[in-house]
């Protein structure tokens, strides 16, 4: 059954409560000028609820690689799908977030009944689904899906960190600080740098 507009513009809600098994989507790492987006899928055991789900960025770094862990101890299905830049620049860092949603929601091992996303668009899906504005800080299950996003693309920017470490990604995680931006004044973008973002096609010449 696809899913179905609510009253509430570029938002699809489900009809009604169709049970089942629920996964939770949330991505990190749209707004940096570098690094691929994450885009966690998760469906948990609701035999075995998690304590202190809530919204990846109000957490500590420690408490979300615990969480992280228990999730991928405990959860059902977990599974990461990535937009990397390349794709970003040929599609829009929107276009290229809703497809890897679509990719990480197939990939689960199990076939969700309904599916749960962060925010206010829908990726395509071939199950009933719902955008729910703050679902990472209302909803456990899209919690769990931000905090294994939010850890996973951590990990790959500590990565970068190590092939490029001039940028600073260790840091800043690629968003524009004042320290990234300096960083690309003077040695122009890396391969991993998003060329469509404005503050990066600025210093393109200097790479």
């Amino acid at each position: 059954m696809p899913s179905r507009k609510s009253s509430k513009p570029e938002q699809l809600a489900l009809a009604w409560d169709v049970g089942g098994l629920v996964a939770g989507v949330d991505e990190a790492g749209r707004g940096p000028l570098a690094g691929p987006v994450a885009v966690a899928a998760v469906i948990l055991d609701d035999t075995r609820p998690l304590a202190g789900l809530t919204d990846s960025k109000v957490l500590s770094a420690r408490a979300r690689q615990r969480l992280h862990d228990d999730i991928c101890a405990h959860a059902l299905c977990v599974e990461v799908a990535w937009a990397s830049p390349q794709e970003i620049d040929e599609l829009n860092i929107l276009q290229a977030t809703l497809r890897a949603m679509s990719q990480a929601v197939q990939n689960l091992r199990l076939t969700p009944a309904s599916v749960l996303v962060d925010g206010n668009r829908l990726p395509k899906l071939s199950v009933p689904a719902q955008a729910i504005v703050k679902g990472d800080l209302l909803m456990p299950v899209i919690s769990a899906a931000s905090i294994v996003a939010k850890v996973r693309r951590d990990a790959w920017c500590l990565e970068a960190h190590q092939q490029y470490p001039q940028y600073g990604f260790a840091v800043h995680k690629g968003y524009p600080t004042k320290a990234h931006l300096e960083a690309l004044r003077r040695h122009g973008p890396s391969p991993v740098h998003r060329r469509s973002f404005a503050p990066v096609r600025e210093w393109m010449g200097s790479a």
